[in-house]
């Protein structure tokens, strides 16, 4: 079994059958953007895209993504010294502050333009409504996404 982690094939046959996507990402592939928030499912700071869908890692075993493609937050920005325009939006906004929940929250909104989510406040913020962030009462976060959404440039 073999799954691609942001175009890099990895091997999961070796792994116990109760390996979590989070586990293997940080643990076995030094992948640390994606955080732990709760172990539960709930706050998304874990959130990856699994076959371009935005999905928590902590909450799927690896065994179950046989031939998935999954991408990290450290796979979002076009280059080592560039930013990805979701990125650049949220830091226009101030869409942070610890920092912690970002790369899921990132990960969330890039996601929502493949979903259909419209650039309005009350779209995106039912679409966040899977991720939390406890630092920021999430306007930056929202006229962040909106912004980028309504561009509707490349992700690139």
């Amino acid at each position: 079994m073999a799954i691609s982690v942001n175009g890099r094939a990895v091997e999961t046959a070796s792994l116990r059958p109760a390996t979590l996507l989070v586990e293997l990402l940080r643990d076995g592939l030094g992948l640390t953007g994606t955080n732990v928030g709760c172990d539960t499912a709930q706050c998304g700071a874990c959130t990856v895209h699994v076959d371009g869908r935005a999905t928590k890692a902590c909450n799927v075993l690896t065994v179950q993504l046989d031939g998935a493609q999954v991408r990290t937050i450290e796979a979002l920005a076009p280059g080592e010294h560039a930013l990805h325009p979701l990125q650049r939006a949220f830091s226009r906004h101030h869409a942070l502050q610890c920092g912690y929940c970002t790369p899921g929250m990132l990960m969330r909104a890039a996601a929502m333009r493949a979903e259909g989510v419209p650039a309005e406040p009350q779209a995106v913020r039912e679409a966040l409504a899977g991720n939390i962030c406890r630092c920021t009462g999430y306007e930056g976060i929202v006229a962040a996404i909106c912004e980028w959404l309504a561009a509707g440039a490349p992700d690139a």
